[in-house]
């Protein structure tokens, strides 16, 4: 087996869980990637990877099974991989790994769906939150020694949530969690997602353009795909109530950035946070990040210690399955269980 972790998803935690789970005698290289210390990117045709093509093909022949994060996986690497039979990737889709290739080389490619939710749900709501209460600003006034009375003015406070239409844009495993949370604190939830039947008691579908008409905060839970790609630009955000609030922790292309500075910078939109930008990274010089009205985080909505072992384990337990000959539970792409 062959573990391509990075400073995140550890590999020795990794190999520790393997054994734990499959016994002391199976064999393990372990190999650290850069991410992430170093931001990933494209690495010839696969996207959102991290690591070396050439590292990975030196240390694959012989490997029948693989783990990783953000290797990538071309179809070079592949080339190089003739024992591979099994390919996991613990994130909630493998956009590393060339799947194309995989599948016409009979190589199962799984993945971790979910492991990053509740992370991610819950800094979309701190986000929510933080904006609306505009936090940032007070933190400055009280580090700067102040003690800002006057920001209980009516014209100067912030909002909340009580009673509040929210929209959700994508009703996913991260997106049904944020809704909750907002159906919780007693905000009127409003759902757009083709792809949703129905949503539960006290929650509203609608179609995207009511959501965005009616909704005072925005949350995106969206899959980034040619259909999603630019969904919020110019006409999309002139739909949004006066001084409403964006908040986007799904993926940056979702949204026409340059739009959004413009809505920003009129005060049309009151505020956004963001933990993901288009492109990545935000560019240090970037208007965005002169604006007093956005919150802006560097693409952390997953980092928790419990999102990296939840990982892991999901991963460990989908290797258990494949060398039992019992079928993938997150099976993508190739063969959904190992030949006997």
């Amino acid at each position: 087996m062959l573990v391509a972790g990075d400073h995140f998803i550890r590999p020795r935690a990794v190999s520790g869980a393997l054994r734990e789970a499959l016994g002391d005698h199976i064999a393990v290289t372990e190999l650290v990637g850069p991410w992430p210390i170093e931001p990933f990117g494209t690495v010839a045709e696969v996207s959102e990877a991290s690591g070396d093509e050439d590292e990975l093909i030196s240390n694959l022949p012989g490997v029948e099974i693989a783990i990783t994060q953000m290797a990538p996986f071309t179809a070079r690497v592949l080339a190089g991989a003739p024992d591979l039979r099994l390919l996991v990737v613990t994130r909630g889709g493998p956009v590393n790994v060339n799947l194309e290739e995989a599948a016409a080389r009979g190589i199962a490619v799984s993945c971790t769906p979910g492991r990053n939710a509740p992370a991610a749900a819950e800094l979309a709501v701190a986000l929510t939150l933080a904006v609306l209460r505009r936090l940032k600003d007070v933190h400055a006034t009280m580090a700067a020694g102040e003690w800002r009375s006057d920001l209980y003015a009516y014209d100067r406070c912030g909002g909340e949530l009580d009673g509040t239409e929210v929209g959700i844009v994508g009703f996913g495993a991260i997106g049904r969690r944020v809704a909750a949370v907002f159906d919780a604190l007693g905000a009127r939830v409003l759902v757009a997602d083709p792809f949703a039947d129905s949503v539960p008691e006290g929650m509203t579908l609608v179609g995207p353009a009511e959501l965005l008409d009616r909704s005072q905060v925005v949350s995106l839970h969206a899959r980034l795909t040619p259909e999603t790609h630019g969904m919020i630009g110019g006409a999309e955000l002139a739909r949004m109530p006066e001084g409403a609030v964006l908040v986007n922790t799904a993926r940056g292309a979702l949204v026409d950035t340059d739009a959004l500075t413009s809505a920003l910078k009129s005060g049309h939109l009151g505020g956004a946070g963001l933990d993901v930008y288009d492109p990545e990274p935000l560019p240090a010089d970037h208007p965005l990040r002169a604006l007093p009205n956005v919150l802006l985080v560097p693409h952390l909505a997953g980092a928790t210690r419990q999102t990296a072992d939840r990982a892991i384990r999901m991963a460990v337990e989908e290797v258990a399955r494949w060398t039992a000959g019992e079928p993938l539970a997150y099976g993508v792409s190739g063969p959904r269980r190992r030949s006997r």
